[in-house]
């Protein structure tokens, strides 16, 4: 098969690789329809993360069911199907507390940007789509597979309640997918942080009630005085690194909590001035599959539209032209089909 691979920072190639094959039981192999790249694709891009010259990359797909193991009871080829990025079994302790993402027997996807990928918890992990899916529907189902959920988990995280002030830190799609789940859980103010119009346009759509163009301490100081000093009750650091951090910790109010689902970078907390502010911080690698029935009911039913995020759709031999896109910050986040 063809998927896109990673060979030093800047340097996506789309080339041929070995076909994924089954050797355990659980597993399955999907045929991509879908896939997309993620705002963490871009640390490994820009050379923050290590690398291996060769490694297929893309952790986001949606697709169709080409074969699967004997172990696989709920699936078989034909079925469309979301793929969470992390693979669960979702029966051991950890699944049934809702922490899908740190089963005991984890795995990811790895060729979400290619022609086919490997599903190694299928019966846990895969998550049906009644029939086919019509077009239009593709780039929503698709935000299932991380973005959404992931923005989702930084709502939930945080403690979004009907009422509530929150604050977004980050304007990427799960930033953005973040406004959205705060939104449908019921938060009364949701200040976004963007600098970019397209974004705040988004963010608009999916509820965003203010826009704060400054950051850091400019930014925080922007936000008090939007609360009359108080600060944010909940706060969604979509981010990751050690400013947004600081901003998130700093607008919210004593008491407060931050949802924080940014892949860390670098990130130094400052526990004195929590411990002193009482603002808590909760969160991690999103539970995709605990989030998902959820989620796809909100989606099919019409009542969320995720798939905005994608502003790019490109074939996905033109993979290196979507990360430059994004890279550059010309995409908010790039479709990619076969």
């Amino acid at each position: 098969m063809h998927a896109a691979t990673i060979h030093a920072a800047g340097d996506i190639r789309w080339q041929e690789v070995p076909d994924p094959k089954i050797t355990k039981d659980t597993e399955a192999i999907v045929k991509v329809v879908a896939g997309c790249i993620c705002g963490s694709d871009l640390w490994p891009y820009r050379g923050e993360n290590p690398i291996t010259a060769g490694d297929t990359i893309g952790h986001e797909c949606v697709g169709i069911v080409e074969e699967v193991g004997g172990a696989v009871r709920s699936f078989r080829p034909g079925d469309f199907v979301i793929v969470p990025f992390c693979h669960s079994d979702n029966t051991c302790a950890h699944c049934r507390h809702g922490f899908t993402s740190v089963c005991e027997n984890l795995g990811f996807t790895t060729s979400g940007q290619g022609e086919y990928t490997l599903v190694h918890e299928a019966e846990g992990s895969l998550v049906k789509v009644d029939g086919t899916p019509d077009a239009g529907l593709i780039p929503s189902l698709l935000a299932l597979s991380d973005v959404m959920p992931t923005g989702w988990h930084a709502a939930v995280a945080a403690g979004v309640t009907p009422g509530s002030t929150a604050v977004v830190v980050g304007d990427g799609a799960v930033g953005l997918c973040g406004v959205l789940a705060a939104s449908r859980l019921g938060a009364e103010r949701i200040i976004a942080m963007s600098r970019h119009e397209p974004r705040q346009e988004i963010a608009r759509a999916f509820g965003a009630t203010d826009i704060v163009v400054e950051r850091g301490k400019e930014g925080a100081a922007r936000i008090a005085d939007m609360t009359d000093g108080v600060g944010a009750d909940s706060v969604l650091e979509c981010v990751g690194t050690d400013q947004s951090m600081k901003t998130a910790l700093k607008v919210a109010r004593p008491g407060g909590n931050v949802g924080f689902v940014g892949v860390p970078h670098g990130v130094e907390l400052p526990i004195r001035t929590m411990f002193q502010r009482n603002v808590g911080l909760r969160g991690g690698m999103a539970p995709v599959r605990a989030y998902l029935p959820e989620l796809l009911e909100l989606v099919t039913s019409g009542a969320i539209n995720p798939g905005l995020v994608f502003d790019l759709t490109l074939s996905m031999p033109d993979v290196a032209e979507g990360y430059r896109a994004m890279d550059e910050r010309r995409a908010v986040k790039v479709l990619l089909q076969p």
